[in-house]
């Protein structure tokens, strides 16, 4: 674990990024997002490290259950946490702004270097399915394809030792490769060794399989290679994430529950619950007659020959989308009896059609936690907002586990 190393994230969502380089002792000098709630839920997780390092967790676990309010927890801590999250859409308009409040904190912190510099920008404009919906000329006129460029600013004005972008695999090739050709180029300019690898989280202990490209570049000053994460091979599946969790039907659970039985090896060696035992975020959704009846006929298709249900397959009664053509598997199950579940996207956040749960008694779409456990959030981690919210916050992340193996693999070289 490293000691005295400084981070900065912008486009930082919920912390699934950050969080794992906190775990291996960085210290977040300055967060920034446009989504209000995932700042809460990044200002409570600050809450909860500084909480556990000072001998006050008992507070942390007040608010959990909903004895306290969130502004107690916050007082309760001696961190300028307005400071330190910035809830701000980052554009044209505000960079200067932005920029300036953050080197602000850098200095009143009194931090000489910035040693990372993190970023994640939306995916959508990039992803396989937003460049099939867009032209050339209609891809030009999206700003969230440019976000990158507030990045590049970032890196010029902080000169952090290391940075690091996250994105979807097919940011290589929209607009035909322009953008990344364009982003790595400035980016060697600036006296940094810059290099992408696409990684798959299912090769780093998180049962998901999650294909990103993470783009790493450090000073031409450090020697080293890519900080790629040891990868850990293990006998653990999907169930493994899910079999402790309390049956639930449609509609039912509250956000403060008990477990159905003590922690399994996976999860206490992925460190998702341990010793840990407040379950939140365990509400399922509710579902209309004919929805459930569509999870019943997936799930039995998934259990007799692990096939997966096609929206054609349905009875003429139970199909009343007019697309026939393309999307056939909306509804999809999770496999619990496969080492990977598949991935969890934003989308989740609309109608969980595309997460059903395995169990056929249940028959209803993933809770917030168990999508937060297939992402390889700790149970402790609390996310504040709605539920649809938490839903798009879970979907956006970066799995904290495949974070943590890319930033003790940056501190071993910082050291």
């Amino acid at each position: 674990m490293t000691e005295d190393h400084f981070l900065l994230e912008i486009f930082a969502g919920a912390g699934g990024l950050s969080e794992g380089f906190i775990r291996e002792g960085f210290n977040p000098v300055c967060l920034v997002d446009s989504d209000g709630h995932a700042c809460n839920t990044l200002k409570t997780r600050l809450t909860y490290w500084w909480l556990k390092k000072n001998d006050g967790f008992k507070i942390y676990l007040e608010y959990v259950k909903g004895n306290i309010s969130r502004e107690d927890l916050y007082s309760q801590i001696d961190l300028s946490l307005d400071d330190i999250v910035l809830n701000t859409l980052i554009s044209k308009e505000s960079i200067h702004d932005i920029s300036s409040r953050m080197k602000k904190n850098v200095e009143k912190k009194d931090v000489k270097n910035i040693d990372v510099l993190l970023g994640s920008p939306p995916c959508q404009a990039y992803s396989a399915v937003g460049k099939a919906r867009l032209s050339l000329n209609k891809a030009e006129g999206d700003p969230r394809i440019y976000l990158y460029k507030y990045f590049i600013e970032m890196v010029k004005k902080f000169k952090p030792k290391f940075f690091v972008f996250e994105n979807v695999p097919s940011i290589k090739t929209t607009l035909n490769g322009e953008i990344f050709n364009s982003m790595t180029r400035k980016l060697e300019k600036m006296h940094y060794k810059v290099e992408p690898q696409v990684l798959n989280s299912k090769e780093y202990f998180v049962l998901q399989s999650r294909k990103r490209m993470i783009l790493v570049g450090w000073s031409k000053d450090i020697d080293g290679e890519y900080p790629l994460p040891d990868k850990k091979e293990h006998n653990f599946f999907v169930s493994d994430l899910l079999n402790d969790l309390p049956s639930l039907k449609p509609g039912e659970g509250k956000n403060v529950m008990d477990y159905d039985g003590p922690p399994n090896d996976y999860l206490k060696d992925s460190g998702i619950r341990d010793d840990w035992n407040i379950l939140t975020h365990h509400i399922a959704r509710p579902h209309n007659k004919r929805d459930i009846m569509i999870y019943k006929k997936a799930i039995n298709a998934w259990r007799k020959a692990s096939e997966r249900l096609k929206y054609t397959d349905l009875p003429k009664e139970l199909q009343t989308h007019k697309n026939k053509k393309s999307f056939l598997d909306r509804f999809k199950v999770v496999a619990d009896n496969k080492q990977q579940s598949h991935t969890i996207v934003a989308h989740i956040a609309k109608d969980g059609h595309y997460y059903i749960h395995p169990d056929f008694r249940q028959s209803r779409s993933l809770t917030v936690r168990e999508a937060a456990r297939i992402q390889s959030f700790p149970d402790d981690y609390y996310f504040e907002g709605p539920r649809t919210a938490r839903y798009r916050q879970v979907g956006n992340a970066v799995p904290p586990l495949l974070a943590q193996g890319i930033a003790q693999k940056i501190g071993e070289m910082l050291n």
